[in-house]
């Protein structure tokens, strides 16, 4: 990974940090908690994942994961991987087809 994104990355997460830090909604409602008679820590994680873009325009869409049901790509399988979601057979069943990611037809 070059600098260049480092830094576009290091700005990202102070990005979100500034507007965590200055959301009206999140101080009020830290206030609200404090008039009760807390504390309050908050600590916030963010997972940054970056995947390098193919430039060529007639690269085929990524396919699904071998072992996984549904319309998912592997990104989309790891994402949710991320989230600690995990899709049972029975689940995926569920999926309506019209969830499918918009892929022209091969």
């Amino acid at each position: 990974m070059n600098q260049k994104v480092k830094n576009l990355i290091q700005k990202l997460g102070e990005a979100i940090h500034e507007s965590v830090s200055e959301s009206e909604d999140i101080a009020g409602v830290v206030k609200n908690i404090r008039e009760q008679g807390f504390d309050v820590l908050l600590m916030l994680e963010a997972t940054i994942g970056l995947n390098e873009v193919e430039t060529e325009a007639n690269q085929p869409a990524e396919t699904v994961s071998e072992d996984a049901d549904g319309p998912f790509t592997r990104n989309d399988l790891t994402f949710l991987k991320s989230l600690r979601i995990t899709l049972s057979e029975e689940e995926s069943a569920d999926i309506s087809p019209n969830n499918t990611p918009d892929t022209p037809e091969a």
